[in-house]
């Protein structure tokens, strides 16, 4: 799959990785920088999405999306995000991702307002009616932080599919993001995700990467599982 982000929000909070861990799929675990694992409330816009080699998908291929995730790697050192939920407003687009690749995509209402200097997303989910908003001000201050390259260098995602653990590798250029300052927040999402009062409290990183970012999905591939009932390398 090919697809442009842009508008890109990042939220995050350190969290305890034993907290973390029941959530990872078999044979991943959270990974840890500085004995700490992240959550991370993200927002931006999904552009151009299209199945290659065919062309972007009209209308349908471009959405406002909001999500949840979790840090991951796998005993290969596969590092990768966990998403526990990830909020679109196209129906289309939700359910093809659902039934594709097992991803928990959440049918919203959800919406970017963006200003010379701010960047504003809201979501309410259609049958829950959990919400997010969050505003954000850019600054004109890279942050070429360790943590920060921790959190935006992630090459792919793990996930749950028909009771077996898939891994999908995503390829695109470095992540050049500025640090953020936070002027709003109000959410339900990330409680809903398994992190209730989390949200409470401001994010431990702020970070905004405006720049349209091309990047590319690989085929899903299946990980092994050992003789024990473990989980091992990755099936071709």
């Amino acid at each position: 799959m090919g697809q442009v982000w842009s508008d890109l929000v990042f939220l995050h909070w350190r969290a305890d990785p034993e907290r973390v861990a029941p959530m990872m799929p078999a044979g991943v675990r959270p990974d840890v920088i500085d004995g700490a694992t992240w959550v991370g409330l993200i927002g931006f816009t999904l552009a151009d999405h299209r199945f290659l080699p065919l062309p972007a998908v009209p209308v349908w291929g471009t959405f406002v999306e909001i999500n949840v995730r979790l840090y991951s790697i796998d005993a290969a050192g596969r590092r990768g995000v966990v998403f526990r939920s990830l909020d679109a407003s196209r129906l289309v687009s939700v359910l093809a991702a659902r039934a594709l690749f097992g991803l928990p995509y959440v049918w919203s209402r959800t919406r970017l307002q963006r200003t010379e200097s701010a960047w504003e997303f809201t979501a309410t989910r259609h049958r829950s009616g959990a919400r997010t908003a969050f505003r954000v001000a850019a600054t004109e201050e890279p942050d070429d932080s360790p943590e920060a390259r921790w959190l935006t260098s992630r090459w792919g995602f793990h996930e749950t599919r028909r009771g077996r653990t898939i891994y999908a590798r995503n390829t695109h250029p470095a992540w050049q993001p500025l640090r953020g300052r936070l002027l709003h927040l109000e959410d339900s999402f990330v409680a809903a995700a398994g992190f209730p009062g989390l949200a409470d409290r401001r994010p431990d990183s702020v970070l905004v990467a405006p720049a349209p970012m091309p990047t590319l999905f690989s085929r899903p591939t299946t990980m092994r599982r050992t003789d024990d009932g473990g989980v091992a390398s990755l099936e071709r």
